[in-house]
């Protein structure tokens, strides 16, 4: 049966030029380059200049996806901005990507879910394409993490970065199976018992201040692998797929351990596994999308691919999403 799919028709992907590596971090915190690569596998990460704004960082990004989507900002009627580090606490940085582009009509607005926040922004825009209310979207995930980490706390400052990612999704018909193009499916979850394990000690409505990132890295890492399986289980056997049929597994980068457990828990082979963790870091909402940039630029992932996503955040919250490219 004819049904309405949100079709990828373009991505883009940009990082900051000033590169953090772990050999520079060992000379500010206690830490060394192989203690970094033994327990998450990052190398190096990407660093915003001053003044270099998240939004800056998602413009750009959205600008790439637009131009290798063959389109104009004109024909973009929705922009979903997946981030924990906007610009301002308001207007959205969603808004001031729009205005970055020049596009003064349809809906703009930032979208939190932490580390889940682009596969929750995928999800949000498809649910707007495939009601029929909206044409064509934006999705971007775009973060400055380096402006929340306590740079003297070694356990959380080696593991993040900066950057953004963003695809434009497209309304098209497709035929109701999974062969068509587009998100197949999407299966999203919650839990905000689990906040002490992983937040910011701060914001306008508690402390008045921004705060800094917090996280029992342990507890992270028990709960991560099994709430990420259960989601990709349920976009499996909603497809009635199985991990042999996809192409291509494009988890969130935040740690080699959790992704090289996570693939082998759902049988996914190591080569099936795109990572980008050992040079971007901890990217948050962006390290999907700029882990999907790097696998598109480098002809891994080719039309008609099928591509699983897949992340846990603070929160917590998880998700999965399943993609014919």
């Amino acid at each position: 049966m004819a049904t309405i799919r949100s079709v990828v028709r373009g991505n883009g992907a940009y990082l900051p030029e000033r590169v953090l590596t772990n050999k520079e971090l060992a000379a500010m915190v206690d830490t060394s380059d192989e203690w970094i690569k033994q327990r998450t596998g990052i190398e190096e990460r990407h660093i915003a200049a001053d003044g270099e704004t998240t939004s800056m960082l998602g413009l750009k990004a959205a600008e790439l996806a637009l131009e290798n989507a063959g389109l104009k900002p004109a024909d973009i009627d929705l922009i979903v901005c997946a981030t924990s580090t906007p610009d301002y606490t308001f207007p959205s940085t969603a808004t001031q990507i729009q205005a970055g582009l020049g596009i003064t009509h349809g809906a703009a607005f930032d979208l939190q879910a932490v580390c889940t926040g682009f596969v929750y922004g995928v999800a949000t825009a498809d649910k707007f394409l495939t009601s029929g209310s909206h044409k064509r979207a934006l999705v971007i995930g775009a973060e400055t993490f380096s402006r929340i980490l306590d740079w003297n706390d070694r356990t959380t400052c080696v593991l993040f970065g900066d950057g953004a990612g963003a695809i434009v999704l497209e309304a098209q018909l497709g035929e109701g199976t999974p062969q068509d193009r587009g998100v197949l499916t999407s299966h999203l979850r919650s839990d905000g018992s689990h906040r002490e394990k992983l937040y910011v000690s701060g914001g306008p409505g508690s402390s008045k201040t921004t705060g800094v990132l917090k996280m029992e890295g342990r507890e992270v890492y028990r709960h991560a692998v099994s709430m990420v399986t259960d989601v990709i289980h349920d976009a499996f056997k909603t497809t009635r797929t199985t991990a042999d049929d996809i192409d291509w597994f494009v988890p969130h980068q935040a740690n080699k351990r959790i992704i090289d457990a996570t693939a082998e828990k759902l049988g996914i082979a190591p080569e099936k596994v795109v990572l980008t963790v050992n040079k971007h870091g901890n990217t948050s909402a962006a390290s999907i999308p700029l882990a999907l940039g790097e696998a598109r630029a480098d002809g891994r992932i080719k039309e008609g691919d099928l591509v699983m996503i897949e992340a846990m955040g603070g929160g917590f919250t998880w998700g999965a999403a399943l993609i014919r490219w």
